[in-house]
């Protein structure tokens, strides 16, 4: 008895079906992965361009809202030495007794000149008849270090002896001189940092920026290296003057004091800063040698000499006496 069924096998058309369906399940899937790795891309874009946005808009403002930071104990820009203690290294230990001294340019019947004496426009402690010395200095200037090491010794007997007035104004000339790292001004900002906050020791650092004063073209002492001298230096308030130096707080301010002093110079006659150093004795310019003590010492007894003279009043002339008549 034969049979007459078909084997159990699915139809090629079934099969070709089946192979379709597949196929679009597959499409399917892979196009929901593609449109959620497109949303968690789009998603994270929009997130960092956000938090970009909001820290550009947070530096902004911060820096439009911070104020420009001044030093104190200062006047048109400049720092009075009130103390010549701590110095290091080329200390002003001694000084030859043949240097003259501001107070031998007047008459010793009269030691102190009359109250209408030039003073120092922007000294607190200008005695009746000091002179007034103010040193422009760039502490990136050659001519800067040799005028210190040469007169810091006499510049420190006469503001013991109050004899003068001795008032320096830090200034960023040289900026570019120092390889990117802006030396001069980074120096001359740790300078007001310590007048701010360690003022008997300015002196002290001053000296030592000076005679430590690296070569043009180089980068510099490190911010961390400016802190470092200025505690060696006697600083008496040595956190917040190594956080001073190395935040280059007073930067700006030195920008702009650079930029007056440039444009001219207070209690002068149409001076302006040309160069640096430039040093003033009583309003006027200093052209002699840097390096030698003795012809400024001249200079400074010759100007404090024409000082007191000029304005000296005369001698009242005596009336006449009347003859008593017999």
């Amino acid at each position: 008895m034969s049979s007459d069924q078909s084997p159990n096998v699915p139809d090629q058309g079934d099969r070709r079906q089946a192979v379709r369906e597949k196929a679009q399940q597959v499409r399917a899937k892979q196009s929901r992965a593609r449109r959620i790795r497109r949303a968690s891309l789009t998603t994270a874009v929009v997130a960092v361009v956000g938090v970009v946005a909001v820290a550009v808009t947070w530096t902004v403002t911060s820096a439009a809202s911070k104020p420009e930071l001044s030093p104190a104990h200062v006047t048109e820009g400049g720092f009075e030495v009130t103390a010549v203690k701590g110095m290091i290294g080329s200390d002003a230990a001694s000084v030859p007794a043949s240097t003259p001294s501001p107070a031998a340019g007047k008459p010793t019947s009269k030691p102190t000149a009359p109250a209408s004496s030039p003073k120092p426009s922007g000294s607190a402690t200008a005695q009746a008849g000091s002179v007034d010395i103010r040193v422009y200095v760039d502490y990136l200037a050659p001519g800067a270090a040799q005028f210190q090491s040469a007169n810091a010794a006499q510049l420190t007997k006469w503001v013991t002896q109050k004899a003068a007035t001795l008032t320096y104004y830090p200034v960023a000339m040289l900026t570019p001189k120092s390889n990117g790292t802006k030396y001069s001004l980074r120096a001359a900002s740790a300078a007001a940092c310590v007048a701010t906050y360690s003022s008997d020791t300015f002196f002290a650092y001053n000296n030592a920026l000076l005679t430590r004063q690296p070569d043009q073209g180089s980068d510099g002492l490190s911010d961390q290296q400016l802190a470092d001298l200025a505690i060696a230096s006697g600083a008496a308030s040595p956190k917040p003057v190594r956080s001073c130096i190395e935040g280059e707080d007073y930067a700006s301010w030195v920008k702009a004091s650079t930029d007056k002093a440039l444009a001219g110079l207070p209690g002068t006659k149409d001076v302006a800063l040309t160069s640096a150093p430039m040093i003033l004795v009583n309003g006027q310019p200093y052209v002699g040698a840097l390096s030698d003590p003795k012809e400024f010492a001249q200079f400074v007894l010759t100007i404090a000499s024409d000082s007191y003279y000029s304005s000296a009043s005369p001698s009242p002339t005596p009336s006449p006496t009347a003859t008593a008549k017999n």
